[in-house]
């Protein structure tokens, strides 16, 4: 007994030591960031900007891009800003065209949308899809030719445990990750052999203020009231900036998939197992949640909520100041 567990742990430590050599150096490498910006994304940018790496950060809004870049460049960033709608295939082709050489892409643009069935539109479908499905392949397909050719780079897909299992009230969200995660799972097998190692990175909830920009339907008070709390809280959260070293540590080693936070992981184990259990419990957690509401969508920074000032989300505040949420 005692030969087996020292020949597992030499094992696992030769691992370690194998995986350490092999990591794949940032140092001068041109990392793209969609979702740049602000929350994860942001805090991902600036990792890859302490590991040497020169970075490339994209959104949608205007303002707030140039703010990061601005926050980044005071860190010590080699940074660039370029505004871009990843549903847009021609603004992600020229976004890429005239960046040149990109050895890593990450991404991380998304939209979070809550509400029930019922306040949900085809729109509401589509646009989710369009950034968070359409805007993966947008980027990785405009990249992925260099790549190859020089059969060297790293892609990281920041996709969600609602893409492993589809929980009520995020349907769209959970529909587009879903589809995420498949593109990104399938393309890894694809690129084995090819130099370029392709990481999916399923996160449970983080605590990057991503709160104050998820879109609320339906009882939209009542929801926020709900949401926030897990989005903050220790207990259910991880850091974002904890969060940001773990991809890019598994970008630079290459692995296959990240899961992060233990829900998570025992969620998707736990829906591997017993899918039909899940569903069921998933059901009843469905039937307490409040029906019906507005069909119009409110960001939560518009909602007034006593939670803003209080003890619940006082480390969620700290997260939306720090990663440019505000």
């Amino acid at each position: 007994m005692r030969r087996t567990v020292v020949a597992v742990g030499a094992g696992l430590a030769a691992r370690e030591l194998l995986r350490r050599r092999v990591a794949y150096d940032l140092r001068g490498k041109v990392a793209l960031v969609t979702g740049g910006s602000r929350g994860l994304g942001f805090a991902i940018a600036q990792e890859f900007a302490d590991r040497g790496a020169r970075v490339v950060i994209c959104a949608r809004d205007e303002e707030r891009l140039e703010r990061a870049r601005s926050l980044l460049a005071e860190g010590g960033a080699d940074v660039r800003a370029v505004r871009c709608d990843v549903a847009d295939r021609e603004q992600v082709e020229r976004m890429v065209s005239e960046t040149g050489r990109v050895d890593v892409l990450v991404n991380d643009a998304g939209v979070i949308g809550v509400g029930p069935v019922e306040t949900q539109r085809l729109e509401d479908f589509q646009e989710l899809h369009a950034i968070m499905f359409w805007g993966v392949v947008h980027t990785t397909l405009a990249v992925l030719p260099q790549m190859t050719a020089r059969r060297e780079g790293r892609i990281a897909n920041i996709t969600s445990i609602g893409g492993k299992v589809s929980v009520p009230y995020l349907l769209p969200y959970s529909a587009a990750k879903f589809a995420a995660v498949g593109f990104s799972e399938g393309l890894g097998a694809e690129l084995a052999q090819s130099g370029v190692r392709v990481t999916t990175v399923v996160p449970g909830l983080m605590r990057t203020g991503s709160y104050r920009a998820a879109l609320f339907k339906g009882k939209r008070e009542a929801l926020y009231n709900l949401f926030t709390p897990m989005s903050t809280l220790p207990v259910s959260a991880m850091s974002g900036r904890r969060a940001a070293r773990k991809i890019v540590a598994a970008l630079e080693r290459g692995d296959p998939e990240l899961i992060l936070t233990a829900h998570a992981n025992v969620a998707v184990r736990v829906n591997g197992l017993a899918p039909a259990t899940t569903q069921r419990v998933l059901g009843v957690v469905a039937r307490l949640l409040p029906h019906g509401g507005d069909v119009e969508p409110v960001p939560g920074r518009e909602i007034d909520s006593p939670l803003d000032e209080s003890l619940l989300t006082a480390l969620g505040r700290k997260a939306a100041a720090d990663l440019n949420q505000r």
